[in-house]
């Protein structure tokens, strides 16, 4: 028997492979199934099974394409919100994967249709081995409980709880547990940084197994986590079982800066650089989200069928910022400028700029600068600067016009530690703020000096 987790940067996504001899199964696939096809023949394997947990909602799944590729049959529960499917099983059904035997376990709550996957090694035993969670169970924590309906989070987390100490909690305190995301990713809050887990350890410390049942859904379900608009368009791609790739590496082509100029008008251009070489130059209406962040932002800015143009750091850099788009099923990236803002800039072409300020720089200035804090509100909550008003960077621009700042004096933006912020100051820009100031270093910065804060 052999394991391996393959992880899908930028949005902290697990697939899992676990084979047994001859045959290997495949749970949760995203779009791009090559590293699972070369995972599987370096174990000597071929896949056969692939099993989801849910419909994912923050990427294009691959468990279509994927049997396509390898014939493998597809696995899920009997909902209709799986949408397709192979074998549709019911709670307790079992399948085997060599001499492994595979018992499903319906875990509604994280959504309606979740099921997690226990794994034998004896099917005559109570015991399992592991047990494959998907978003019913993180490290430290467990699924947001707002996505069937945010006006009963409270009902779903509750759910949740019934899930997992009624399904896996007696499964073994030796089972690992092997999630479909760690931290980073939308679909929880609070994971813990950690390589491995047991449901023994989860037990000590996460609060799904530390709080009461009514502690628990009242916590859970109070989480105030952003709700990216794409997800609905994810849940519908994935009713299909997800979608192929559509751009390889090295389909998007370079643009010269003549014929960017000409394609970009009325479009939307995407400044992967970081917040720093943002605020340098930049050319005008672009919007500033680090390569990173593409995954989770990108998504927020743009529909899926929005033409999509790159400025990236270099030529290098064009294949992972269409990987990540593509991973949130946007792939409508009809180029990228051929040498970066460089070339824009050597060209003689106009070009804009903004400042960054240090936070002792604003805490000096006098009278004080209008301040306007992106981060998520409970990051705000437990801490920001005097007289800060919040707004999620998400959700800006359609709420520019009910904030109370003066388009022409300056405003200071912040976040963690610039990235968001980075994003918000290019939105501004946008709407037509004349001064525009990044706050580098962030509130990490902030807090690290010592400096004032409000709760």
């Amino acid at each position: 028997m052999k394991l391996q987790r393959i992880e899908t940067p930028g949005i902290a996504h697990y697939a899992w492979l676990l084979a047994d001899g001859g045959e290997a199964l495949l749970v949760d696939p995203s779009r791009h199934v090559q590293k699972y096809l070369d995972a599987a023949r370096e174990m000597g394997t071929r896949i056969t099974h692939i099993a989801e947990t849910h419909r994912q909602e923050d990427f294009v799944m691959g468990s279509s394409w994927l049997a396509k590729r390898t014939g493998a049959r597809i696995f899920n529960g009997n909902f209709d919100t799986f949408g397709h499917g192979d074998v549709r099983l019911e709670d307790n059904d079992t399948f085997h994967v060599g001499d492994l035997c595979i018992r499903a376990l319906h875990t509604p709550g994280h959504t309606p249709e979740s099921m997690c996957y226990a794994v034998y090694e004896d099917e005559h035993t109570d015991i399992a081995w592991a047990v494959f969670t998907g978003d019913t169970l993180f490290f430290g924590d467990t699924g947001r409980s707002d996505l069937p309906n945010e006006n009963e989070s409270v009902k779903n987390a509750g759910r949740i709880y019934d899930s997992v100490h009624n399904k896996l909690a007696n499964l073994g305190d030796t089972a690992l547990v092997l999630p479909a995301h760690g931290p980073g990713s939308v679909c929880g809050s609070g994971m813990a940084e950690r390589s491995w887990s047991t449901l023994g350890d989860e037990k000590t410390y996460n609060n799904v197994f530390k709080l009461s049942r009514e502690e628990f859904a009242k916590k859970k379900g109070g989480e105030r986590i952003p709700r990216p608009p794409y997800f609905r368009n994810m849940e519908k791609i994935n009713l299909k079982g997800g979608l192929p790739p559509t751009n390889r590496n090295g389909d998007v082509p370079l643009l010269t800066v003549e014929t960017f100029a000409k394609s970009i008008e009325e479009k939307c251009i995407y400044d992967t650089r970081l917040p720093e070489a943002f605020l340098g130059g930049h050319i005008h209406d672009s919007y500033s989200i680090w390569q990173g962040g593409l995954p989770v932002f990108g998504g927020w800015f743009a529909e899926a069928d929005t033409p999509i143009y790159l400025v990236t750091n270099d030529n290098n850099n064009i294949d992972n910022s269409v990987r990540h788009l593509s991973n949130i099923g946007f792939d409508n990236v009809r180029g990228a400028l051929s040498g970066g803002f460089e070339s824009w800039r050597n060209a003689g072409n106009k070009w804009q700029s903004c400042n960054g300020i240090s936070p002792q720089a604003l805490l000096e200035v006098s009278p004080p600068l209008q301040v306007l804090d992106v981060r998520e509100i409970d990051e705000f909550e437990s801490g920001h600067i005097k007289n800060a008003v919040h707004c999620y960077v998400g959700y800006l621009n359609n709420r520019i016009a009910e904030l109370p700042f003066d388009k022409e004096q300056t405003i200071v933006v912040t976040c963690g530690v610039g990235h968001r912020a980075g994003i918000g100051v290019s939105i501004l820009l946008k709407a037509g703020f004349k001064d525009v100031r990044n706050l580098l270093g962030g509130m990490k910065a902030w807090s690290a000096l010592g400096l004032p804060v409000d709760n």
